[in-house]
């Protein structure tokens, strides 16, 4: 009564389409290796050695909307690392989603525009937090204390 016709799909066909289902792996896997930050509520925030209250104080940090890495979590925890390497657990309560960065280089500039021949408007110690108003391919638009300007990515830790 009905026919089916099954078309072979040529040779570019073919290609075509493991072109495409390649495509889309490629861009779950980018995805999936997004580096996620948080940054510190408070100006003193407990790390602990363990995902609950009842493990012990590893330290503490003193530096309110500090960035750091989320490595993994557990409940109401979360498992962070530092710009310094250092790894240790954090309760969730503390943490936000403020966008922050660090200023890993010695003496970085911050320019009125997107460009080094730009107005330098102050330099940025090392350590300083940053507030991240918006990034592009190589420049972030950032506050920090009475200034907002341009910084070099490449100068920064965080979510950027």
């Amino acid at each position: 009564m009905f026919k089916i016709q099954i078309k072979k799909i040529n040779y570019k066909g073919q290609l075509f389409l493991i072109f495409i289902i390649l495509f889309l792996f490629q861009n779950i896997s980018i995805a999936l290796e997004e580096k996620k930050f948080l940054s510190l509520k408070k100006d003193k925030v407990f790390v602990r050695q363990g995902h609950s209250f009842e493990y012990p104080v590893k330290y503490i940090y003193k530096k309110k909307y500090l960035p750091l890495l989320v490595l993994d979590s557990w409940n109401n925890f979360r498992k962070i690392k530092d710009f310094e390497n250092n790894e240790g657990w954090i309760h969730i309560s503390q943490l936000s989603k403020k966008k922050t960065a660090i200023n890993i280089k010695d003496n970085s500039l911050l320019f009125k525009n997107s460009t080094i021949y730009s107005e330098p408007l102050a330099k940025i110690s090392k350590g300083k937090i940053l507030i991240i108003k918006k990034c592009k391919k190589v420049w972030c638009k950032v506050g920090v204390d009475e200034y907002v300007g341009w910084v070099k990515k490449k100068a920064l830790w965080g979510r950027i």
